[in-house]
């Protein structure tokens, strides 16, 4: 038996030698390889469905603690951005350049071999190959957002471009605008059916198109994309038919996708059961610590009074209390800030005798492990689903990316830029989105009598209507009022409390509003865009620095 075992290793041997190269030359057939899985639709439907993964998720929420909607009562990059405090070292640049640039990596891949699958129909590729564009795109313009000029890579990442030069800002843009217009002829207009929720169709590339001219400041390109995607006649306004809850409702499991009544989110991170949950409910009203979102004074005084006039002018406002801040208010203030009366999953507040915990009726100031603490005497209620407050992780919530409410907005903000805003044009989109809730019409002829900038009302428009939609901060850099995040952030009177004891160590300024943070800078025009990550610059020298860092 040995010697049969020791011909059988000699002759397996020879056979070995003798057909070396043919051997190392085959692909394994028990993994995925580059050389064999580009031949099929079913392969590169899966190489797309994994690029879906790179749009941000709850981190589109997450950007608004940048702005000066929301504070974060942890000390985080984020807050630290927004205040100004921050140097090339900060790991949160590093972290969305290496994840932007890893993810269009994967974009690229994908746009290098689609066209190998010669079984495909070159209609289905290409459907295929424009959601991949789009996708790059979106990371593209966040790049250069964040850092400018950026480099500019379409081809899976050589040596050589790694160590290559910034594009300009502006070469990088028209790439952004030019590839979503392209991609989008590829794209199927209509909505995706139940088996391909959450797909990109036309009105993505188009929708994304509109938002990046806008912000790039080219108002006809912005004008023309959003209304072609009006003009698609497939999205409209979710609405329940009840104003006192269907915007909060949006952004609720009620308004998911897969319900099939949502008409219109336009891009969406998708979120499953035991597949892909988030935690952003629980860190809105966290029931034993203090939350992560806190709404600002700043965000609350925004909310026009219900007769369309602001908290300054108009006749309705008191603040004698702090119930009174809620009363006589835009409604979508009440569905985007907790308002005394209705239901959260905080527990218990700051009242002193709280029988009923599931209802909210004032903040909690003190830590004491039993219910939720704010740092500004608010809290948000839009994307929180009361059922899952205590649980962690466990947010099914579709995270709107992208909205046809944006799409109106971004309408009429393009219309009036360029000097052609109607009251026409108001009608048709702000007053649209103000209906749903039945709010005051924005009239050009009601804010010229009562001396009321329209840019400005266009504008807050905006802040009110995407509040914790991750907006806000590039609103203010593109409408160079940096200054803004150098402002103190404040929350309520201090005389609101319902136990004056509990805030009596908290500083106020000289008319009794809460002081939670007034260390804060912004430096033009160096704080308009993020330092060249140190990590990056030591890598690449050639990257180059933006000013003032």
């Amino acid at each position: 038996m040995k010697r049969i075992t020791i011909y059988i290793a000699i002759l397996a041997g020879l056979a070995l030698s003798s057909c070396k190269k043919d051997f190392l030359d085959r692909v394994p057939r028990d993994q995925i390889v580059d050389e064999t899985f580009w031949e099929t639709e079913g392969q590169l439907v899966l190489a797309a469905n994994g690029l879906y993964a790179v749009i941000k998720n709850k981190n589109t929420v997450d950007l608004d603690q940048i702005g000066d909607n929301s504070y974060n009562s942890s000390s985080t990059d984020h807050r630290n951005i927004a205040a100004g405090r921050y140097g090339i070292d900060i790991g949160t640049a590093n972290t969305e350049w290496r994840n932007l640039y890893q993810a269009i990596r994967q974009c690229n891949v994908f746009l290098s071999n689609y066209n190998r699958a010669e079984t495909v129909s070159p209609e289905r590729r290409e459907e295929l190959a424009a959601e991949a564009r789009v996708i790059r795109a979106y990371l593209y313009a966040h790049l250069t957002l964040f850092f400018g000029d950026v480099p500019l890579i379409t081809t899976p990442i050589t040596i050589e471009d790694v160590y290559g030069p910034r594009n300009p800002a502006q070469e990088v843009q028209d790439f952004v605008l030019n590839e979503l217009q392209e991609a989008s002829v590829y794209l199927k207009s209509e909505l995706p059916d139940k088996s391909n929720q959450g797909r990109i169709r036309k009105g993505a590339a188009l929708g994304l198109k509109a938002r990046y001219a806008l912000y790039f400041g080219r108002y006809d390109v912005a004008e023309k994309a959003a209304k072609d995607v009006m003009d698609l006649g497939v999205y409209q306004l979710y609405n329940t038919g009840d104003p006192a809850t269907t915007y909060n409702n949006f952004f609720t499991w009620a308004g998911k996708l897969v319900n099939g009544n949502n008409r219109e989110t336009i891009i969406a991170r998708l979120n499953l059961t035991n597949e892909s949950m988030h935690n952003l409910s629980r860190e809105i009203q966290v029931p034993d610590q203090s939350s992560r979102f806190n709404p600002t004074k700043s965000l609350v005084d925004a909310y026009l009074c219900s007769d369309g006039l602001p908290i300054d002018k108009s006749p309705l406002y008191r603040d004698n209390t702090y119930n009174q801040v809620f009363e006589n208010r835009d409604p979508r203030m009440a569905q985007t800030i907790l308002a005394p009366g209705a239901r959260w999953g905080g527990r218990y507040d700051g009242k002193p005798v709280n029988t009923s915990p599931e209802i909210f009726t004032t903040p909690k100031f003190v830590s004491d492990r039993r219910g939720s603490v704010t740092v500004t005497g608010y809290y948000f209620t839009k994307y929180v689903e009361i059922a899952t407050v205590s649980q962690v992780g466990f947010d099914q919530n579709d995270i709107h990316v992208l909205r046809y409410g944006e799409i109106l907005l971004t309408y009429a903000e393009a219309r009036f830029e360029q000097g052609t805003l109607t009251q026409e044009d108001l009608d048709k989109t702000i007053n649209l989105l103000r209906g749903r809730v039945n709010m005051h019409p924005m009239m050009l002829t009601e804010l010229a009598a009562n001396g009321m900038d329209v840019r400005t009302e266009i504008r807050r428009e905006r802040r009110v209507e995407l509040a914790l939609e991750g907006q806000r901060y590039f609103d203010i850099k593109r409408w160079k009022q940096g200054a803004l995040l150098a402002q103190p952030i404040k929350g309520m009177n201090k005389a609101w409390a319902a136990v004056p004891a509990d805030v009596a160590n908290l500083r106020a300024d000289a008319q009794g509003y809460i002081i939670v943070d007034d260390d804060r800078r912004f430096e033009d025009p160096k704080n308009y865009l993020w330092p060249v990550p140190m990590i990056q610059l030591d890598r690449n020298p050639n990257l180059g620095q933006n000013p003032g860092w």
